[in-house]
């Protein structure tokens, strides 16, 4: 799974999803993009499974990128912890996913393949994403 190899900072805060993305919103290397339509915090497990899901349907031919990388930790504290007594310890990573921003890139399969992979990796990820292409 992806995470950050060293950080300036071990926690950070929540955080609130505002707007609209304003980079990454259009192909940049593929054909065929994945294009995020909704603001959701997306973690690196899931990225992972829809990095899988896309490539055993492609069966390794084309090339896919991820745009995308898992940068913000989330912290959690234990079961059965009362309240207070500080922050819990960072858990997993997430990336902060913003309306507009192109998460996954595909190129050299035809159409049909890209848009069965992408419907897969669509059913992995907790957000409402659309097929885009370069025509």
């Amino acid at each position: 799974m992806m995470s950050p190899k060293k950080m300036k900072f071990r926690k950070q805060h929540k955080g609130r999803i505002h707007g609209v993305a304003s980079s990454g919103t259009y192909l940049s290397y593929g054909s065929f993009g994945l294009k995020a339509t909704s603001p959701e915090r997306i973690t690196a497990r899931q990225i992972e499974a829809a990095r899988r899901a896309i490539s055993r349907c492609i069966k390794r031919q084309g090339r896919l990128w991820i745009r995308i990388f898992p940068d913000v930790p989330v912290s959690k504290k234990p079961l059965e912890v009362r309240m207070g007594s500080g922050k819990g310890s960072p858990e997993f990573y997430v990336s902060r996913v913003k309306p507009g921003k192109i998460m996954f890139e595909l190129d050299g399969v035809t159409r049909a393949v890209a848009e069965e992979a992408f419907s897969l990796a669509s059913a992995k990820l907790p957000i409402k994403v659309r097929f885009v292409s370069r025509d």
